[in-house]
């Protein structure tokens, strides 16, 4: 038995669902789709209708959606309608990052994707293109906390083409541009020269590279692929709809008002982020989390036509395979 057939029947190695295998084995647009939104980002049972619209714009676009995730100790890449209704009522749903796969595999735990865990397990498996919200990045106050999202160092790492609305605008913003600098991760702002902010259209600090269609981005990942070298991410910096955008006054009062309160709390580390958001949600009256599916739903409907001028480039593939993938 080779060496590739032995770690493709591998316990551990990723399951593509059948749809995604054909896809990829026909070089079809495929989009890869994070869990932890059905899971933990949306409440039930609106979560489950949000899952299943996301995938359908895919579908819209042309594309084979790709959400994955972790069930019983293995890693799905496509779940079918059940895998998903599990993702979205399953209160025991883990939130999976990068760092947690091995153990959840070795120990048969079952889980949500964050941002970092999908670009890896949706790279692995030979997928280009993944739809997100936001990414992660360097927290406030970070000279004396140290704390930094591990989305970054995965990107930095992960060959994937990430399309997002920025980063969480809970975060610092700037120095988070900076890290992707040195890092080597590209930002490209899509349709503007100015970074998302999240729940914003802009967070007002600018990008160095703009481009304005699917198939300027497509052309963008095969320049990265001829050139070569470390094998980063591209991040494609999508701004919510202007319309759809929460109220920039709201929105700067609110955080205001939550960080000060997260100081006088004494909350620090993991618990910021989530005390944050929801502090942003309730102060917003609910605004801040329809400006947060503003921006995915156009997130994926972008990373869809992104996939899709992907794979109809003459000798592009619409992935690239990795022999390691499950069946």
């Amino acid at each position: 038995m080779s060496s590739n057939a032995s770690h493709r029947a591998h316990p551990c190695a990723p399951a593509l669902s059948p749809e995604v295998r054909a896809a990829l084995a026909t070089h079809q647009p495929v989009v890869a789709l994070e869990s932890t939104i059905i899971a933990h980002g949306l409440p039930r049972p609106r979560n489950l209708r949000v899952a299943e619209e996301l995938e359908g714009l895919v579908r819209s676009a042309g594309a084979v959606p790709a959400t994955i995730a972790v069930l019983d100790g293995k890693a799905h890449i496509g779940l079918d309608k059940a895998q998903l209704e599990r993702v979205a009522t399953d209160p025991a749903m883990r939130k999976l990052g990068h760092r947690d796969l091995a153990p959840a595999l070795a120990t048969g735990a079952s889980g949500a994707t964050t941002v970092s865990a999908t670009a890896f397990l949706a790279a692995r498996a030979g997928l280009r293109v993944f739809a997100t919200g936001g990414l992660g990045g360097v927290h406030r106050e970070w000279t004396r906390t140290q704390d930094e999202s591990a989305d970054l160092r995965l990107l930095a790492r992960t060959g994937i083409t990430v399309v997002c609305a920025g980063v969480k605008s809970i975060l610092d913003v700037p120095a988070t541009l900076q890290r992707l600098e040195t890092l080597g991760v590209t930002v490209l702002g899509y349709g503007t020269g100015l970074f998302p902010g999240f729940y914003l259209t802009s967070s007002g600090e600018p990008v160095d590279w703009t481009v304005r269609t699917p198939e300027e981005v497509a052309d963008v990942m095969r320049a990265q692929d001829v050139l070569g070298g470390p094998g980063a991410a591209l991040v494609v910096a999508n701004p919510v709809p202007v319309a759809d955008q929460l109220d920039p006054a709201l929105h700067d009062r609110v955080l205001a008002e939550a960080l000060a309160e997260c100081r006088e709390r004494g909350i620090v580390g993991q618990a910021v982020t989530p005390f944050l958001l929801d502090r942003l949600m309730r102060g917003t009256g609910g605004a801040s989390l329809e400006a947060n599916l503003a921006a995915v739903r156009a997130n994926v409907s972008l990373a869809a036509r992104i996939s899709g001028a992907w794979a109809a480039r003459p000798g592009a593939p619409a992935s690239r395979p990795d022999p390691a993938a499950g069946k």
